[in-house]
């Protein structure tokens, strides 16, 4: 569906064209000067410099052309060649009315749809995740979401970590434990048992048991090393225990991402890839790019433009081992021959100080011819800091698990929600608490991606739950105090009519709608969130202007009443389409 704004564009560009001037020249957009305009078309300018002319007269030309559109109410020329123009009442209220049964609420489908895989997540297997996991979590699920609405073939993975020393931390306490398990019998090939001999509490408990071991002793660091090694070459018993280690993990970690309502298609991990290694490693070697340097196999993925020194790639080290540049590598190899349609772009979220790990791979996968290098993109973002501006640890200096930041949203929004008077006096427990937890997943998701995606933020529990300001809940509850209308004028026997568009109040609530498209491809061109976050709070805030200037349910003119009914439950549309992009679910009612 058009937008006005698409709309004027195209008028403005035919104009610019029938002149013989490039039709680019002819985007127009929403006005600066509200009170002047509705929207405003600056390529008079640009085009009269190319063309040699005077810009008020080329402006003047394509006002004129303009006047004829029927949704054109006033096209004039302002300053050395500005076009503003105001559309109809009439143009207004079809857009509305329009917005309000479009499934998509008044988007469109991206142009260039593509087929996209979103590597995001990057869990540890048997290390609760923290504080610190929550952006990659709530970015790379909103990108999923907005680009598969917006018409794009999108596969998201997880990708755990599952292949580190990890691993040899957990195999050699486990066996310090429990000796006698068959997994330690290196004569012993299978069948093993299918019930994991260890729980999610095992795991946690294990993991930092042999860590701190093995950072006091380096003999016991290293007999990790050596199992990790083993496990790598293909040990039947520890790779028993790594598939075990990886359920009991996944398992957990579904249950901090679904409080979050994040989800994903792929729980592959490094492991899934280490059949692909040795042929990968031999590529590079017999393509010429793979070189021995100190022991080891190095690619080199400078190039002559670099301002700054690029390492190379450490394809195997000196001790035969492989680390993130191989098993990156081996997940691109491995997803381009076995997914279908095969990937035409893949995006890795992962925290911005890694873009240097990501340029290294990119440039190794490009090389290699896996993919081009330019269909790999990095979306970094910043971290999640206290107050004294450092990334965010508990009160004891610790790094705050996600599990107990997600407990800790739940308890604030609880006590926002009784301290306001939110709740029904007829909602039972059950549906308070599912209303709690809705607001506490909206001020989690919110709270993050309305930031810029780079830049680092503060995290305020406090503020992030209020029901006031720029916040989740404030936007959950403008969606429910719609709700509340349209459900009382039902109960009273009035229903949403034809949109009539006469009201200043009116008008500038359908222009925030009308932006719903932009703003959406905007963000998915960007790959910006935080522009769907601005347009759906502007909306919210037109909304509620909108509430204070005019009656709705209780307005007496049945027509009027009708239309205003209508424009509510467009916004209301609108805000639930925009919200769940976001992953936020509106309640019922609050």
């Amino acid at each position: 569906m058009a937008s006005l704004a698409g709309e004027l564009t195209a008028a403005a560009g035919a104009a610019f064209d029938a002149m013989g001037l490039d039709a680019r020249f002819g985007e127009v957009r929403r006005s600066d000067k509200p009170e002047l305009a509705d929207f405003q078309c600056n390529g008079a300018m640009a085009a009269a410099k190319a063309a040699g002319k005077n810009p008020r007269e080329i402006a003047g030309e394509i006002a004129a052309a303009l006047k004829s559109q029927p949704l054109v109410l006033s096209a004039e020329v302002a300053g050395p060649g500005f076009i503003n123009l105001r559309v109809s009442d009439a143009a207004l209220s079809a857009r509305a009315e329009a917005v309000r049964v479009d499934p998509m609420a008044g988007a469109e489908k991206a142009a260039d749809a593509q087929v996209t895989v979103i590597d995001f997540g990057g869990a540890n297997v048997a290390k609760p995740m923290h504080v610190g996991h929550l952006r990659s979590a709530v970015i790379g699920d909103t990108l999923q979401r907005m680009l598969r609405f917006l018409g794009d073939t999108v596969v998201s993975d997880v990708h755990l970590g599952d292949w580190g020393l990890q691993m040899g931390h957990l195999v050699t306490e486990l066996e310090d434990e429990q000796p006698g398990l068959i997994y330690f019998d290196a004569a012993f090939t299978g069948p093993y048992p299918s019930e994991p001999p260890v729980t999610i509490e095992d795991l946690g408990r294990l993991y930092p048991q042999a860590s701190n071991k093995a950072k006091a002793d380096p003999a016991r660091n290293e007999r990790s090393q050596k199992a990790v090694a083993e496990m790598q070459a293909g040990r039947a018993g520890y790779r028993a225990l790594l598939r075990h280690f990886i359920d009991v993990s996944v398992e957990a970690l579904k249950v901090d991402y679904g409080f979050l309502n994040v989800s994903f298609d792929l729980w592959k991990g490094e492991s899934d890839v280490d059949h692909l290694i040795p042929g990968l490693v031999e590529r590079f070697k017999a393509a010429g790019l793979a070189e021995q340097s100190d022991g080891a196999w190095i690619v080199h993925v400078a190039k002559e433009s670099d301002k700054k020194e690029m390492p190379p790639v450490m394809l195997v080290n000196s001790r035969g081992g492989t680390g993130y540049h191989t098993t990156d590598l081996a997940t691109i190899q491995d997803r381009m021959e076995t997914l279908t349609p095969a990937p035409e772009r893949m995006l890795y979220v992962v925290d911005q100080r890694q873009a240097l790990h990501f340029e290294q791979v990119y440039r190794a996968a490009g090389l290699l011819g896996l993919i081009e290098e330019s269909r790999l993109e990095h979306i970094g973002f910043g971290t999640v800091n206290g107050p004294d501006g450092k990334p965010f640890k508990t009160r004891e200096g610790g790094v705050l698990r996600l599990a107990d930041l997600n407990n800790m949203a739940l308890e604030e929004a609880q006590k926002k929600i009784e301290a306001a008077g939110k709740m029904p006096e007829d909602m039972g427990e059950d549906e308070r608490f599912a209303v709690a937890r809705q607001v506490a997943v909206a001020a989690l998701r919110f709270s993050d991606l309305m930031n810029t995606r780079l830049t680092n933020y503060v995290f305020d529990l406090d503020r992030f739950t209020s029901f006031e300001g720029k916040t989740g809940p404030y936007l959950l509850y403008a969606a429910v105090r719609i709700k509340s209308v349209l459900r009382r004028a039902a109960e009273a026997g009035h229903q949403p009519g034809a949109v009539a568009v006469h009201e200043e109040a009116e008008r500038a609530l359908v222009l925030q709608l009308d932006g719903f498209g932009a703003a959406l491809l905007g963000a998915r061109e960007k790959r910006m969130p935080h522009i769907l976050c601005e347009h759906l709070y502007s909306l919210a805030q037109a909304f509620s202007a909108f509430y204070g200037a005019l009656p709705i349910a209780s307005e007496a003119d049945a027509g009027k009443r009708a239309s205003r009914l209508a424009l509510a439950d467009a916004v209301r549309h609108q805000l639930e389409t925009g919200l769940d992009l976001l992953g936020i679910t509106v309640p019922e009612r609050m």
